[in-house]
């Protein structure tokens, strides 16, 4: 049993005397010691093996083990010590303790001292500062006040908490006594030398007025304020005399004089009382900021009663001197007392500004208004913080001139149409044809003209309403003056006639524009695309212009919708004119005897006549479009589409053809294939190189027909074959397609109904999940693999004549 607890009592020993090694390595560094008796892993073990390595040695066991239980005696007697002067330390801490406390009462001494005596100091100055006070207060001596007074609120301030204190309240009334008695004296001197009636006193401010306004600034606020409203009333109070609503110098077509007037009191005051007055009361903006609240009162007031008398050119009169008059303002003051908080930074003047829309004036010409609209964004000027602060007023009479701005542009719109009929369409040959209109420009730069203005009146619903105006008339011009001038055709004007019928059924030439049509549809057209650019950079300058929380009400976009149905509706006569032209030659294609051609020869006589059409328009069309480029490219695209469909439903009606005349027609879609992909660029001396999407749709028609008619040329015997033939070439499974196509070989019907069961049979079936429609998706031979056939098929002519 003893063994089992020294067992136990040296595994907790052990325990308890594991250190970690961040310890173990602190322990070592302080106490060095190279005895096996202080590693960390002592192995005892090892340790007796190293005492007594042979069995000769353990002859001396027992000094071994005599000298084993000294070093623990020592080592019982160190612990022993060190316990022992542990149970002296909380006695020396309760003496240090008490040492601090006593070092603590005389620090709260010395601190109560020191208060003590600073108090007593301030409670003196408060006293001496109290009659000192008083005694300048019944002097006047507002200099010495302004100073005194300042410092006695500061040391009154340090007596708050202890207000309970008689003789400290009495102290406190006594300042609040002071200072009331201060504020009624300094009223009463501004009123002695400026009286509500009668004229300002005779020869200036004086010094004593000068120090009063210093220690206003000390008072309640309310003396200030007060001072500042009874100085500017007596200020003003002559203005109110000269400029009575019953004055002939009330009316707007005197309103300059107003404004004369203002300027001169400013500068009579900055000369008389610019020194008076602290520099931070901002007196001379508070004068003119009154006067600016006073006229608009007085003015709105005027209108009012005399509204029938208002004429859009006195109401612009006066409403640009006012404007001007608040840019002055803004130039000369920063607004701070706008809101009677502290002054603010006054805005930096705004650089010089390309906005079209920011310019007081309007050339004659349209170029600025075009150049300025495509001019990238500036920023924003700086606000006037003056803005409207007069010109308020004028806002409920603003529908005199948005009434006149109607008329003015009715007017325009009739003008134009008369000049239009009267000048006539561009002439050709000049720079004039294909250009824009001129009427266009002027329109827009009145426009910008009466935008600018209306804006400088209000940002409000006057821009609505000024917007709701442009709407109306741009409209009409889209009408009256561009659709309403586009030539007419025969298709317009009444559908089919007898003499188109007889036309088309004797082959003769169909009615086409002339020159000079073609140059007015192109100019229409560039004229509409200006008016459709500029309508979109006008609706973001009025949204630039017009309050935020009426930008949403500000939408052209019908207005721009209408401008791009006249570019497409000049677009579509334009194709229309030129697809007309070609009818003849189609139709004198459709009733040749395909059947009868004996030998292949040069083009036939209707793709002259086609190609001939062709160069006479096209080079026209392109030159009066140079402008607008990509409306070109779309009357290729849209020709193109009309004309090969056309075409190759005139091919389907060339029935029966022979195996000669089938060559013909393949040698006549060729060159027409060749024209057509040079169209772009067709009589010009300059060569581009025609848009990709254009290529694409003249290859992929053109190389049908091409297809056609070589299905036409194949036998027809094998009959699988020839179907499969058939649908590997045309990729067509519309079973009347390939009965036309039969048609044109001449085959009888009943040969045909075989043929056609036979179609339908080797038709692939379409993929899973398709509709099952009769359309086939093949891919097509390329461009350079029909160029290389129809190569082939030329030298095939050749050899045969």
């Amino acid at each position: 049993m003893m063994e089992e607890e020294e067992l136990e009592f040296a595994e907790d020993l052990e325990a308890i005397l594991h250190l970690t090694p961040e310890v173990q390595l602190a322990i070592e560094q302080v106490f060095p010691s190279q005895d096996p008796l202080d590693r960390a892993d002592f192995n005892a073990v090892e340790y007796i093996n190293t005492l007594f390595p042979t069995e000769q040695s353990l002859a001396n066991i027992d000094d071994v083990v005599n000298k084993i239980r000294l070093k623990i005696r020592r080592l019982d007697d160190n612990i022993r010590t060190v316990v022992r002067g542990q149970t002296n330390v909380g006695q020396d801490g309760r003496q240090v303790k008490e040492i601090t406390r006593d070092i603590k009462q005389l620090d709260h001494a010395k601190r109560h001292l020191t208060t003590s005596i600073t108090t007593l100091n301030h409670l003196h100055m408060l006293a001496g500062g109290v009659d000192s006070l008083e005694a300048m207060t019944r002097k006047r001596q507002y200099g010495e006040v302004a100073n005194l007074l300042q410092g006695v609120v500061n040391v009154l301030e340090h007596f708050h908490k202890y207000m309970g204190i008689p003789q400290i309240r009495q102290l406190s009334e006594r300042v609040k006594a002071a200072q009331s008695e201060l504020g009624t004296q300094i009223l009463a001197d501004f009123e002695e030398a400026f009286p509500a009636q009668g004229s300002k006193r005779a020869g200036g401010p004086s010094n004593v007025l000068r120090d009063a306004c210093l220690v206003a600034n000390v008072l309640d606020p309310r003396i200030k304020q007060e001072i500042i409203k009874k100085f500017i009333r007596q200020h003003l109070s002559e203005y109110m005399v000269l400029f009575q609503e019953n004055q002939d110098v009330a009316w707007l077509d005197k309103i300059d004089r107003r404004y004369a007037w203002i300027k001169r009191q400013l500068v009579d005051y900055e000369e008389k009382y610019g020194r008076m007055f602290p520099e931070e009361w901002c007196m001379t903006e508070r004068i003119a900021v009154e006067f600016c609240h006073i006229t608009r009162t007085e003015l709105a007031k005027v209108m009012r009663t005399r509204a029938k008398e208002i004429e859009v050119k006195l109401l612009l009169f006066a409403i640009q001197r006012t404007t001007n008059f608040e840019g002055l303002l803004a130039k000369r003051f920063s607004g701070c007392t706008l809101t009677d908080g502290p002054g603010v930074k006054k805005p930096e003047p705004p650089l010089e500004s390309t906005n079209p829309f920011l310019e007081g004036e309007v050339g004659d010409d349209g170029s600025e208004m075009e150049e300025d609209l495509d001019r990238p964004k500036k920023h924003k000027a700086p606000d006037n913080p003056f803005h409207g602060i007069i010109s308020k007023c004028f806002e409920p009479h603003l529908y005199v001139y948005i009434e006149s701005q109607d008329k003015n542009l009715g007017e325009m719109i009739d003008r134009f149409v008369s000049d239009f009929r009267a000048q006539g369409p561009p002439r050709v040959g000049t720079e004039d044809g294909g250009a824009v209109l001129p009427s266009c420009a002027d329109l827009f730069v009145y426009y910008k003209k009466c935008m600018v203005q209306c804006s400088q009146l209000s940002t409000g619903e006057p821009m609505i309403a000024l917007t709701t105006i442009f709407q109306k008339y741009l409209r009409e011009y889209a009408w009256k003056i561009l659709s309403g001038n586009l030539p007419k055709t025969s298709s317009n004007s009444g559908g089919l006639t007898i003499k188109s019928l007889l036309q088309e059924k004797e082959g003769s030439e169909a009615a086409k524009f002339n020159v000079e049509e073609l140059c007015l549809i192109c100019s229409i057209l560039s004229t509409a695309e200006y008016c459709l650019a500029t309508t979109q950079q006008l609706e973001e300058k009025l949204k630039e212009k017009v309050d935020k929380t009426l930008v949403e009400r500000i939408n052209l976009t019908g207005e721009m919708d209408t401008f791009s149905n006249v570019i497409s509706n000049s677009i579509q006569l334009l194709v229309q004119d030129l697809d007309a032209a070609c009818d003849p030659a189609l139709t004198a294609m459709s009733k040749m005897p395909w059947q009868s051609v004996e030998h292949v020869g040069d083009q036939s006589p209707y793709v002259t006549s086609v190609i001939m059409h062709i160069k006479q328009n096209v080079p026209i069309i392109r030159e009066n479009l140079a402008s607008t480029r990509k409306y070109f490219t779309q009357f290729c695209i849209k020709f193109t589409n009309s004309f090969i469909p056309k075409f190759i439903n005139h091919l389907f009606r060339c029935k029966p053809i022979s195996m000669v005349g089938a060559e013909q027609l393949l040698l006549d879609t060729h060159s027409l294939k060749t024209v057509l992909l040079d169209l772009p660029s067709i009589g010009s001396q300059v060569v581009r190189k025609a848009p990709a999407s254009y290529t694409k749709i003249v290859v992929k028609g053109m190389t049908r027909a091409e297809m056609i008619l070589k299905v036409v040329m194949a036998p027809h015997e094998p009959t699988v074959v020839f179907v499969d033939n058939y649908i590997k070439l045309l990729a067509d499974g519309n079973p009347e397609t390939f009965q036309k196509t039969l048609d044109m070989k001449g085959l009888k019907r009943s040969e045909q109904s075989s043929m056609l069961e036979l179609f339908r049979q080797r038709l692939p079936a379409p993929p899973s999940g398709a509709d099952g429609g009769p359309s086939l998706s093949f891919s097509t031979p390329t461009p350079e693999q029909e160029n290389s056939r129809i190569r082939k098929l030329e030298k095939l002519i050749k050899k045969r004549l």
